[in-house]
C-alpha cells in the first residue's frame, strides 16, 4: 500500500477518535440524518460503507462515488415511524473516469395537523406542519486505481410550524480496494458541522421586565432563547468483499462498525446475492450490540433490467423495528 495512503487513513482514524471523545449520549439535533437511506443498503442491514457502488453512496460514503461506472439517478421513499415519510433524491454524474459529483436531497416530512385551542377545540381553520431536510453537494476522486476519497457539503434545516433551525455540515469518506480478492475497506465521518438553534416568530413574546415596579411598559417584546444542539456525528468503518463472482452469480458480504456521538456503538452485517445481474436477494442484521436497540433483521429484493444505454433498477427492503413493527422502503434507480 502506498505510504501516503497509509498516512491519510491513519489521520482519518485519529481524527475520528478525537471527535468521538467529545460525544454526549442523547444530546443531538437533526437525527433524521442517521436514518438509513436506500432499500438496497437497508436490506443488507445498513452494512454499505465499503460496498458504496450506487447513487446512495453520496449518503453512505462519498468516497465511493468516483468508483461508479455510469451516471445514476435514484428516488427513495419510505413510510417512516409514527406516520412520517422519508424521501431521498440523488444524482451522481461522472465528469471523467476518475471524478464524480453528486447532488442529493434528504427529507423527513411529518405531515400536517389542525390547530386547536381551548376556545376552538374543533379547530381554528389553520394547520401546522413540520419537516427536516438536508441538501448535499458531493465530490469524489480516484487518487489511484485502488484508493478514492470524497466529501459532501450539506445544508440542514429543521422546521416545526413557524420555528426553524439550520446548520452546515461536512462528510468525508475513503474507499480502498485491497489486493486480497477484492476486499474493500471503507471509512466515513458524517455530519461534522455547526450547531442548531431554534428561532422564529412564536418565540417573540411580551414580557414585563420589572414586575416589582408600576408605570413601566409591561409588554416589551422579548426573544426567548433556545438551547443549541450539536449534529449527530458518526464515524463508520466497514469491510466489503465479492466472495463469489462468476458469469451468473455474485455474492457480496459486508460489515460496518458504527461509532455515533449520541448513542452506543454497534455493528451492521449483510449480504447480497445477485443472479445474472437481473435479480438480487439481500439479508442482514442492523444494530448488533447496540444498547436498547429496536432495529434487527432486514431483508430486500432488487430487480434490474437494461434498456439499451439505460439500466433501471427497482429495490425493496423490509426492516424489523421492534415495537414500531416493520418499515418498508422502495426505490427506483436509472443508470445512463
Amino acid at each position: 500500500m502506498n505510504k501516503n495512503i497509509i498516512k491519510v487513513i491513519l489521520l482519518f482514524i485519529l481524527g475520528a477518535n478525537m471527535l468521538m471523545a467529545q460525544s454526549k449520549v442523547g444530546t443531538t439535533a437533526a437525527n433524521f440524518l442517521t436514518i438509513p437511506v436506500g432499500p438496497r443498503a437497508s436490506g443488507m442491514g445498513g452494512a454499505f460503507v465499503a460496498v458504496a457502488n450506487d447513487a446512495t453512496t453520496a449518503y453512505w460514503n462519498p468516497g465511493g462515488l468516483s468508483r461508479l461506472q455510469t451516471n445514476e439517478f435514484s428516488v427513495v421513499h419510505s413510510e417512516w415511524l409514527v406516520g412520517s415519510n422519508l424521501n431521498w433524491l440523488g444524482l451522481a454524474i461522472k465528469l471523467d473516469g476518475d471524478n464524480t459529483i453528486g447532488l442529493s436531497v434528504n427529507q423527513l416530512a411529518y405531515g400536517s395537523e389542525a390547530i386547536t385551542t381551548v376556545e376552538q377545540p374543533n379547530g381554528t381553520g389553520q394547520t401546522w406542519d413540520a419537516q427536516d431536510i438536508a441538501f448535499s453537494l458531493s465530490y469524489a476522486r480516484n487518487l489511484t486505481d485502488r484508493f478514492s476519497i470524497g466529501g459532501s457539503v450539506k445544508y440542514i434545516q429543521q422546521r416545526i410550524y413557524n420555528e426553524t433551525a439550520s446548520a452546515f455540515a461536512l462528510d468525508i469518506g475513503l474507499l480502498f480496494t485491497t489486493q486480497l480478492q477484492g476486499l474493500r475497506i471503507g471509512m466515513n465521518i458524517a455530519n461534522f458541522g455547526t450547531e442548531m438553534q431554534m428561532g422564529g416568530k412564536d418565540l417573540l413574546q411580551p414580557v414585563d421586565i420589572d414586575p416589582a415596579h408600576t408605570g413601566n411598559n409591561d409588554n416589551v417584546v422579548s426573544d426567548l432563547g433556545t438551547d443549541s444542539w450539536t449534529l449527530p456525528l458518526i464515524f463508520t468503518v466497514g469491510l466489503g468483499m465479492d466472495a463469489i463472482q462468476t458469469q451468473d452469480w455474485k455474492v457480496t458480504l459486508a460489515t460496518d462498525a458504527i461509532y455515533p456521538n449520541n448513542q452506543s456503538s454497534y455493528l451492521n452485517v449483510g449480504t447480497e446475492v445477485t443472479w445474472s445481474n437481473l435479480v438480487s436477494l439481500r439479508v442482514g442484521y442492523n444494530s448488533l450490540m447496540k444498547e436498547a436497540a429496536e432495529e434487527g433483521l432486514t431483508a430486500g429484493l432488487g430487480l434490474n433490467y437494461n434498456f439499451g444505454p439505460l439500466s433501471a433498477r427497482v429495490d425493496y427492503s423490509y426492516m424489523d423495528y421492534g415495537v414500531f413493527k416493520q418499515i418498508s422502503k422502495y426505490s427506483l434507480s436509472v443508470s445512463f
